[in-house]
């Protein structure tokens, strides 16, 4: 049993990286018992003596058995001690065109991202309940607006917005709040994964030539520049604490230039004319960076001829 001076428990899935992570910490700093929850064991090794307010624990959201576990350890662990929050961060992504998206792929980010979010909820919300706690699910810029070749990810945060409005609406009255955290660009390392997951090289010579600027322009304009250039998790974090701690969050919080801009801009432009320039400076990025890869190719060719 945790000690009852702690300001009260939180869980955090998917913590060993990112968001998750600087979130985890964030509010074992503040005071909360955090437990953060990671999949793979090296991962909790990595978590293991970060924080005295810290206790890594292994919950796989899509392995029941796991979740079980967790919410049983819970029960008997808390005592007296408040769950304030559950903190549905893990998840996971893959990119492709919808034609080309392999259906295993696609039926493992929803697995993860929605089905897994779900059981987590399911399993803490009586405990949430009897706490008046609260339920933070991060979605995405991605629940609101579906990218090219981003599709698969975009369709698990656009059904984790659906669930979070049917979830928020079902508990109104049971002294729960639900919030949506929709970060836009963050500079976490799930963008080197994407990345890697694409090769355009590989592809058949017509889906090389119907797809191949959208994927090199999302790979240059999106994976590249947010890994480098998006906002730290840190940011993402101090939004998340504030969704925990204040007296009446948002329902939603918007978080990042990146979001911001994109969805202002869907929101003022026509669908179609927002579909063309979207689009378009994806594809334009990707032919340039096409035809600097194949200058510089020519190049060397020269230069060992």
């Amino acid at each position: 049993m945790i000690s009852p001076e702690v300001m009260g428990a939180v869980v955090v899935t998917g913590a060993s990286s990112g968001i998750g992570q600087a979130t985890a910490l964030r509010l074992a700093r503040r005071g909360y018992q955090v437990y953060a929850g990671f999949r793979r064991p090296e991962a909790g090794r990595q978590l293991t003596g970060r924080s005295p307010n810290l206790v890594p624990v292994h919950v796989d959201v899509t392995e029941q058995d796991t979740v079980d576990a967790l919410r049983e350890r819970l029960t008997h662990e808390l005592g007296v001690v408040p769950l304030r929050g559950l903190v549905n961060n893990a998840g996971t992504t893959t990119a492709a065109p919808i034609e080309h998206v392999r259906l295993d792929d696609l039926r493992r980010v929803l697995e993860v991202n929605v089905v897994g979010q779900v059981a987590m909820t399911q399993a803490l919300l009586p405990l949430l309940r009897r706490d008046h706690g609260r339920v933070i699910n991060i979605s995405s810029m991605g629940g609101r607006i579906a990218g090219p070749i981003m599709g698969p990810y975009a369709a698990s945060k656009f059904a984790l917005e659906a669930v979070t409005d049917a979830l928020r609406r079902e508990v109104l009255n049971q002294g729960i709040e639900v919030v949506a955290v929709e970060p836009g660009a963050v500079a976490t390392p799930i963008w080197s994964k994407v990345d890697a997951t694409l090769d355009v090289a590989s592809m058949a010579p017509e889906a090389r030539l119907r797809y191949g600027d959208l994927i090199v322009g999302m790979q240059q304009a999106v994976f590249k520049a947010s890994a480098s250039h998006g906002v730290p998790p840190e940011e993402i974090a101090e939004v998340i604490e504030d969704a925990l701690t204040r007296r009446r969050p948002r329902i939603r919080y918007l978080v990042g230039p990146s979001a911001h801009t994109r969805v202002f801009a869907a929101r003022l432009l026509p669908s179609r004319v927002f579909d063309r320039i979207l689009t378009g400076v994806v594809r334009r990025v990707g032919a340039r960076t096409a035809a600097a890869r194949s200058g510089a190719q020519d190049t060397t060719d020269t230069k060992e001829a």
